[in-house]
């Protein structure tokens, strides 16, 4: 549990350095769009303020998840993180549509560009420092399995895609007009394009909070359950099924089925259950929250049982060998289904 705290203590934290930061090249980035008059730098501050209120409600989300459970909230407030990520692609789509009207709108009534040199020195500045801070939330995001933390890194590392863009064509458009030609006209250009390419990012997201909500199968941390059931398998573990993994915010909720010999007593089977969670939690420490549910073996359980038993009625035949797709089916495991 210390570990669980000190992971969303350290997403907190990050976020709220995210937010800060956010906030510094918001500022920063319309300073540079009155000195330009750049629809593409508009594009660029458009997606700032994105960042600061999306990360606002990202530090909420973060401050909110780790609270344990409680009457109305049996499985914990994990599940925020997720409205707070589809929050931000919501305003992420909101904030390519309004770049992608305005450029439209600059198509047919163009201003003039001013100080282009320094504008572009001001959003690749921005841009570096937005790559380092969202390189940095994926990782610690990822580490803490914090979906909030990792969307929030994801749309910073795309704002400084759409930086980099928009500082080669802004590039294009100082060379053009300093030998003569007319290129203004790809400024607004741009920004249809980088505002169609943050829409993207932004159903990325939301697709990202759809597979959460709908329970979509955490294929990765079903992997690793497999592998280590397969690990520290003994002959007491007749079969394993019915596993089934839920995130909510940072911690997993596991369920899974375990046939056990029908000649074992109540308290035998405690033991081996205990071994279960034993063998999951020491691979995962407290993030896991475990549920076994225990059966009996049935005849057809004897083809599959190699151990001593005077209860058997069939021959040993061979084990079943687990897969992350026959442990997660629901009935028990025949040699029909090998």
């Amino acid at each position: 549990m210390a570990d669980n705290i000190s992971e969303s203590r350290e997403n907190f934290r990050f976020q709220a350095v995210v937010v800060t930061v956010g906030a510094v090249l918001m500022i920063i980035k319309f300073v540079a769009y009155f000195m330009t008059n750049s629809v593409a730098i508009f594009t660029d501050a458009m997606e700032s303020i994105v960042n600061v209120i999306a990360g606002m409600v990202g530090l909420y989300a973060l401050f909110l998840s780790p609270k344990p459970p409680d009457k109305d909230h049996p499985f914990g407030h994990g599940r925020v993180e997720v409205i707070s990520a589809a929050f931000e692609g919501m305003m992420i789509l909101g904030a390519g549509l309004i770049i992608i009207f305005s450029a439209v709108e600059s198509l047919y009534n163009p201003k003039p560009l001013e100080q282009l040199d320094y504008g572009l020195v001001i959003i690749f500045a921005a841009a570096v420092v937005n790559l380092i801070m969202g390189r940095t939330a994926i990782r610690i995001g990822k580490r803490n399995r914090s979906q909030a933390l990792e969307a929030s890194g994801r749309h910073l590392c795309t704002d400084t895609l759409d930086s980099m863009g928009i500082i080669v064509g802004l590039v294009v458009v100082v060379v053009g007009m300093r030998f003569g030609f007319n290129v203004a006209w790809l400024d607004p250009v741009m920004a249809i394009l980088f505002g169609a390419f943050i829409m993207t990012t932004g159903a990325r997201v939301l697709k990202g909070c759809m597979d959460t909500v709908m329970e979509r199968a955490e294929e990765e941390t079903v992997n690793k359950i497999v592998e280590c059931l397969r690990e520290h398998r003994h002959d007491d573990w007749i079969d394993i099924h019915a596993l089934r993994v839920m995130k909510f915010g940072t911690r997993y909720v596991v369920e899974l089925h375990a046939t056990f010999p029908k000649d074992m007593t109540v308290g035998q089977i405690e033991d081996e259950t205990q071994e279960l969670e034993d063998c999951i939690m020491g691979r995962f420490g407290d993030c896991i929250e475990l549920t076994v549910k225990a059966e009996p073996c049935r005849d057809f359980s004897c083809r599959l049982c190699s151990r001593e038993c005077d209860m058997r009625v069939l021959k040993f035949v061979s084990k079943v060998e687990w897969d992350e797709d026959n442990m997660v089916r629901k009935k028990q495991h025949s040699l029909h289904d090998e």
